[in-house]
């Protein structure tokens, strides 16, 4: 029983002799109380604020500090409680009977199990269980090897270290043991994000490849736990109720949240936040699974872990979720159970001198061989060395959730204030190399870049070809679906479109992007795009079976709008991005509007683009000539050489699987050969041997060859297509010594059309011939 507010003792009506009464006193009356029989820090709540004040002031002053020295966050976290525990502000006498008693712990470890549920939740939320059916061999190969791995090796020493250790030792080594093979997904994740690297090839590598070994160990542990309750002399009546009454509540929070999650997002208008109500309504749930899976037997954190894995991560739950938490939970009550391990701490006691050198030998060995686990594979997957180590280091992280599981094991007294706090050491200094070395290692100038082939030239014709397309206005489009319908969809190689409406913001404060395809309910936002959404939707209609359709709307500032199309493209796993060009035609070959803004954005596209890129120069609506019984389009490949060539080339290849396109492909060759790159030459033989052999069997394909001596006899040829073709198709970049573009390539108006695309794009053109330049995937 708790007294009154004032903490007096006032008898209960009815209380009777034989009663137990306990004297907490919650709150003072403050300085003008009658009574001044006590101090205010006597008091749990002002006691409890004080405590709160003092750990957010340290904390955050030492982050200020340590940040500079490239210091991950937990290390301020932990050693704020350490400098306010025994090590160092403890040694003032009675400064920690006063301001933190051993009956005050309770409070701040109740608030910091708290924050740690909502951490856990709001990591389910961030995750993408559909990942680990998204992840090539790479991310199953790491993830599953650094796992199985750290768990053998760490069998073979628990057996050969446990023989050397007194009894009451035994069972910490293989507590310790048991959460060292993990790799958390929670840790991880967070790493990334301070390092800056979430959008990249390596981090989402590294988040694939976590999430498959988190998920792998957790159905590990859950399984083996339960066979070894059998093992060791439980009933196995009493072992099947708990394996039943866990397992029926992962399917119930799984399942059941997911479907109320699905049933917020319809009931939400598109652009519009989720109510305040569901997330009150969530955040209670979340308190609620935690409690169910706590009396269950399983870990009190796994039900909010669950329960935001249920939620489908992104708008408009999930990132409101994200938005309205995140702050006050790792902000607030994150730090909370670093600094409460902190406060446990106590540096100055004289160690165990034999034991702490085994217990450091075991982790090391079992962090060197996690560190091996991950890095072999990684280059046997073709991985670049540079990024296998920085992999590596990125996934032997550790973080909060090892501590969690140490304060645990404490708590429990599964192990002593001695490992406890060479643990939490271990933790600091993992975290911190983890976090110094990527930093040094990792090459940041690649943000969407990476070593992972997306491009046409590397997509089997009979695997489904990812497209982002682009569009300002509806005739961007109409345009793109146009180019769409000639690139061959059907069943045995069908195209997935993700069509990105891009909206300049205006009237907003902050950047949105809505997903069309989530069944929301209708808004104001959704309505303005809603005739380019009825555009697509019938296109996918009309090609039924063969494309699939995705509609989103960005709306950012547009000197932004590039991370918008990047994103998604890299998001999507895209071979291609169909960019608009920021010229428009009239029907009598006048241009009406010319953006500079969006040929910025064109640019900043292709410097960052995770895919190859195509610029759409669109002149006219699509136009089939007759010949015989079919209709038929005539597109042109200027080949002059190349990546983006190939590229081109491989593009024009797609479109000529459907009979109704004619293709030619036209090959420059200059008069007077020059050195060029072996390799490059080898390729482009390579590319076009099979063109020449489709060419002579295939009535459709057309392959002639063209010596030239400059560039201006390139720009006749290129200048003489446009009367024979409906869409010409060139690479954007060649050799700067190139004879074929000699004297044309110093007067190119539009860089990012390289020299033939700039000169196809003309204003001074009046037929409608549409070009599409083609530059391949950047891979650095």
């Amino acid at each position: 029983m708790a007294a009154d507010q004032l903490g007096h003792n006032e008898e209960l009506p009815g209380q009777n002799d034989e009663s137990c009464w306990v004297d907490v006193p919650l709150h003072s009356a403050g300085l003008w109380s009658a009574s001044k029989a006590r101090n205010f820090l006597n008091y749990a709540l002002p006691r409890l604020q004080l405590q709160l004040a003092l750990i957010f002031i340290v904390t955050q002053s030492l982050h200020v500090l340590l940040r500079r020295l490239y210091m991950p966050r937990i290390v301020s976290e932990v050693m704020a409680g350490v400098i306010l525990g025994h090590t160092f502000l403890g040694q003032i006498p009675q400064f920690t009977e006063t301001l933190f008693p051993e009956e005050g712990e309770v409070l701040l470890d109740l608030l910091s199990k708290i924050g740690f549920m909502f951490f856990m939740f709001l990591a389910g939320v961030k995750m993408d269980p559909g990942m680990v059916t998204k992840t090539g061999v790479k991310a199953w190969t790491i993830g599953l090897s650094s796992t199985v791995i750290p768990v053998g090796l760490g069998l073979a020493l628990s057996k050969s270290v446990e023989e050397q250790l007194p009894l009451y030792r035994r069972s910490g080594i293989r507590s310790v043991l048991s959460t060292l093979f993990l790799i958390p997904f929670p840790v991880i994740s967070a790493l990334l994000v301070d390092l800056k690297i979430m959008n990249t090839e390596l981090g989402r590598l590294a988040l694939a490849a976590t999430l498959i070994g988190d998920l792998t160990s957790a159905g590990a542990t859950f399984f083996v736990g339960n066979i070894r309750l059998t093992w060791i002399g439980w009933r196995s009546s009493m072992v099947a109720q708990i394996f039943i009454l866990s397992l029926t509540l992962i399917v119930l929070l799984i399942f059941c949240s997911r479907a109320a999650s699905l049933w917020i997002i319809k009931s939400t208008p598109e652009g519009k936040p989720v109510k305040g109500f569901y997330v009150a309504l969530i955040s209670g749930a979340v308190l609620a699974s935690a409690i169910l899976s706590d009396n269950v037997g399983l870990q009190y954190q796994l039900g909010p872990f669950l329960l935001g894995l249920s939620v489908p991560d992104g708008p408009p739950l999930g990132s409101t979720l994200v938005e309205r938490l995140e702050t006050l939970i790792s902000g607030f009550f994150g730090p909370l159970l670093m600094t409460s391990c902190g406060l446990k701490l106590n540096l100055l006691l004289v160690f165990d001198v034999g034991y702490m050198r085994t217990l450091w030998y075991v982790i090391w060995v079992e962090v060197l061989g996690k560190f091996v686990s991950i890095l072999v594979p990684a280059v046997v997957c073709r991985v670049p060395l540079r990024d296998a180590f920085a992999l590596s280091f990125i996934m032997i992280a550790q973080g909060i959730v090892e501590i969690a599981a140490y304060q645990n094991d404490f708590d429990k007294q599964t192990i002593d204030r001695d490992t406890f706090t060479a643990l939490i050491e271990s933790v600091l200094g993992i975290a911190t190399m983890s976090y110094v070395v990527v930093r040094l290692i990792h090459d940041y100038s690649r943000r969407y870049t990476g070593y992972q082939k997306r491009n046409i030239l590397h997509t089997a014709y009979n695997s489904e070809l990812r497209v982002v397309a682009c569009a300002h206005r509806q005739d961007d489009a109409l345009a793109a679906i146009k180019l769409l319908e000639i690139s061959s969809p059907a069943t045995e190689s069908p195209i997935a479109v993700y069509a990105l409406n891009l909206v300049e913001l205006v009237g907003r404060t902050s950047p949105l992007l809505i997903n069309h395809g989530l069944g929301q309910k209708a808004s104001a936002i959704g309505s303005r795009s809603q005739q380019m959404i009825d555009v697509f939707h019938s296109f996918e209609q009309h090609q039924s079976g063969s494309v699939s359709v995705q509609v989103f709307t960005a709306m950012s500032l547009q000197k932004f709008m590039h991370h918008d199309i990047c994103s998604l493209a890299f998001d999507k796993s895209a071979s291609i991005i169909i960019l608009p060009f920021h010229r428009k035609w009239n029907q009598q070959g006048k241009v009406v509007f010319d953006s500079n803004i969006l040929r910025n954005v064109n640019r900043q596209v292709l410097e960052m683009a995770p895919c190859s890129v195509a610029i759409h120069v669109d002149r006219r609506k699509v136009h089939y000539e007759s010949s015989g019984t079919r209709l038929q389009f005539h597109v042109g490949v200027l080949f002059l050489g190349g990546d983006d060539d190939r590229e081109a080339l491989a593009y024009g290849k797609r479109m000529a699987k459907s009979l109704g396109v004619h293709l030619t492909v036209v090959r420059l060759v200059a008069v007077d050969v020059t050195a060029e790159n072996p390799w490059d030459t080898v390729l482009d033989i390579e590319t076009l041997k099979d063109i020449k052999i489709q060419s002579s069997t295939q009535k459709n394909i057309a392959y002639r060859e063209e010596k030239v001596k400059d560039g201006p006899e390139s720009a006749l040829i290129a200048n003489a297509m446009e009367e024979a073709f409906d869409l010409i198709m060139v690479g954007r970049r060649h050799r700067d010594d190139s004879p074929l573009l000699s004297g044309i390539s110093q007067w190119s108006d539009l860089e990012e059309l390289g020299p033939l695309g700039d000169i196809l794009a003309s204003s001074d053109i009046k037929r409608p011939v549409s070009v599409l330049v083609v530059q391949q995937q950047v891979v650095k």
